[in-house]
C-alpha cells in the first residue's frame, strides 16, 4: 500500500493522503483539481481530518487531476462503487434541475450568503440528490467564476459576441452565455489547456483558482472580473454506500466536512487577492467588467429557468430573499 502510493504521488503530483496502514475500510476520493487548486487543498483537508480523527477505522486516499475521470465519469464510478467521493460542482445541474439554482447568474453574492442558502434549503438539495442515487455529505466551493480569452477585453455582454467559450457541461451556463452572446462549448476540465493552446476555443470561465493551478494564464491573453456565478462543490457520495456506513462512520465524514468547508471559504478568500496578482504578473490583462449590464443581460436566464423547473420560482426568491438578510 505504502509502495503504491508512493509510486502514484511520484507520477501524478497529487499528494494522496496518509493514514494509518491496515485501516478497516479505505475509501478513494476523486476530483478534477489540479496540483495547488482550491479543490486538492478542500479535498486534502477534508481526507487529513478523516484519517487523523476516525483511527483505523477509515483511510481516504485522494486522487486529482481527474486521474479516476472527468466529473461525468465519476458521477458513475460513484454509482457503480468504483469510486467513494468526488467534487463535483456545475454538473450537479444534470444531475437535478433543483442545482440549477447555482447557475442564475448572480444569484450568491457571498460566502455568507451560501451560508444561509445552505441552512434553508439543504434538506431540498439532499431530498434532490437522494432522488438521484446520491448522499451529499457536505459542501465546499468552486467559488466566483470570471472569463478568460484570447480575443479581447469582455467589459458588457455584447463583448463576448461570437468568442467560443469553454463551459462546464451544464443546460443552464450554456442558455445563459447563450443570452450573452457567445458560443458556449461543453468541455472536461482536463482537455481545457490543451484547446486553449491550440485555439479550439477562444476562452473559458472559472474561479481564480482553478485558472492559475490549471496555468491557463499561460495560455490566455485577457482576464475580466466578472463574478457571473458562484458555484459550491459538493463532498458527494452515492446514496447507497452512504446507507451501508456505520453511524459512527457516518458522522464522522459529516463532521470532517463541516470543518472543510470552514477551511475551504478561509482559503479560497485568501486566494482571491493572491492568485489575481499571480495571474497579472504573468502578463494577462485584467478588467473590471460592468457587472450592472451582464445582471440586465441576465433576466431572460432566469425567466427561462422560473418556466421550465417546477417551483423554480419559490426558489429564486428564497435564495435572493436570503441574500437581503445578511
Amino acid at each position: 500500500m505504502k509502495m503504491v502510493k508512493k509510486v502514484l504521488a511520484a507520477t501524478t503530483a497529487i499528494g494522496l493522503a496518509t493514514a494509518a496502514s491496515g485501516a478497516e475500510m479505505t475509501m478513494k476520493f476523486g476530483h478534477v483539481g489540479a496540483p495547488g487548486s482550491l479543490f486538492e487543498a478542500s479535498v486534502d483537508n477534508f481526507a487529513e481530518c478523516v484519517n487523523s480523527s476516525m483511527g483505523d477505522a477509515v483511510e481516504v486516499q485522494t486522487f486529482g487531476s481527474s486521474q479516476l475521470g472527468n466529473d461525468k465519469e465519476m458521477l458513475q464510478k460513484l454509482k457503480l462503487g468504483q469510486i467513494d467521493f468526488s467534487l463535483p460542482s456545475s454538473i450537479m445541474s444534470s444531475v437535478d434541475d433543483s442545482f440549477g439554482i447555482f447557475e442564475m447568474p448572480y444569484i450568491i453574492t457571498s460566502r455568507d450568503h451560501m451560508r444561509r442558502v445552505q441552512d434553508e434549503m439543504m434538506d431540498e438539495f439532499q431530498a434532490a440528490a437522494n432522488d438521484n442515487g446520491y448522499h451529499i455529505v457536505g459542501l465546499a466551493e468552486n467559488g466566483f467564476r470570471h472569463i478568460t480569452n484570447n480575443v479581447r477585453p469582455i467589459n458588457v455582454p455584447a463583448d463576448l459576441e461570437g468568442i467560443k467559450l469553454r463551459t462546464p457541461n451544464g443546460v443552464w451556463r450554456l442558455r445563459m452565455f447563450q443570452e450573452y452572446g457567445a458560443n458556449p462549448t461543453p468541455m472536461a476540465f482536463s482537455d481545457v489547456f490543451t484547446a486553449l493552446q491550440t485555439g479550439v476555443i477562444d476562452g473559458q470561465e472559472n474561479p481564480y483558482a482553478q485558472i492559475a493551478s490549471a496555468k491557463f494564464q499561460e495560455v490566455q491573453k485577457y482576464l475580466s472580473v466578472t463574478g457571473h456565478v458562484y458555484t459550491p462543490a459538493y463532498i458527494l457520495m452515492s446514496k447507497k454506500k452512504y446507507d451501508g456506513l456505520s453511524d459512527e462512520v457516518k458522522a464522522g465524514l459529516t463532521d470532517c466536512a463541516n470543518q472543510t468547508q470552514d477551511f475551504t471559504y478561509e482559503k479560497a478568500a485568501e486566494l482571491e487577492e493572491s492568485l489575481l496578482q499571480e495571474i497579472k504578473d504573468a502578463g494577462v490583462e485584467v478588467n473590471e467588467a460592468d457587472k450592472a449590464a451582464f445582471i440586465e443581460a441576465s433576466k431572460p436566464v432566469y425567466d427561462a429557468f422560473a418556466a421550465e423547473v417546477d417551483g423554480a420560482q419559490e426558489m429564486i426568491d428564497t435564495v435572493l430573499g436570503l441574500g437581503q438578510s445578511g
